[in-house]
């Protein structure tokens, strides 16, 4: 079943100052509004302290910045209750490359074409 934004979507900045706790006790607010989906930035982890999320250095975790993977569920809980989407800002080619944090990075750099994740870097 495709889940296509039928009013409004609304988006909201991610970062440790605005977490999922925060975006969980806006939801019936938004709701009351009309909106009918939430807009989040990226919700991957990404550099410590980032205030956009675009600089991710891990694919497979949640950002512990932006809360537990149980905040997280709160957040798809009360939106549903809500009957409201869920809509997260993925960029692919928007990585944390400077620095020692992002393994598969340093994977690629190390083995190049052979890196286990080469093909996330290729072109």
């Amino acid at each position: 079943m495709r889940n296509i934004p039928l009013r409004a979507t609304y988006r909201i900045q991610l970062n440790r100052e605005f977490t999922f706790k925060d975006a969980t006790r806006a939801v019936p607010y938004l709701a009351r509004l009309g909106i009918s989906h939430l807009y989040t930035s990226p919700i991957l982890k990404a550099r410590p302290g980032s205030m956009h999320g675009y600089d991710v250095t891990d694919h497979t975790q949640l950002n512990p910045d932006l809360g537990t993977e149980d905040d997280f569920i709160q957040l798809c809980d009360a939106l549903a209750q809500h009957q409201m989407g869920l809509i997260v800002d993925i960029v692919p080619n928007h990585l944390g490359v400077m620095g020692n944090d992002n393994q598969w990075w340093l994977d690629v750099l190390e083995n190049g074409p052979a890196a286990e994740h080469a093909h996330c870097f290729a072109p």
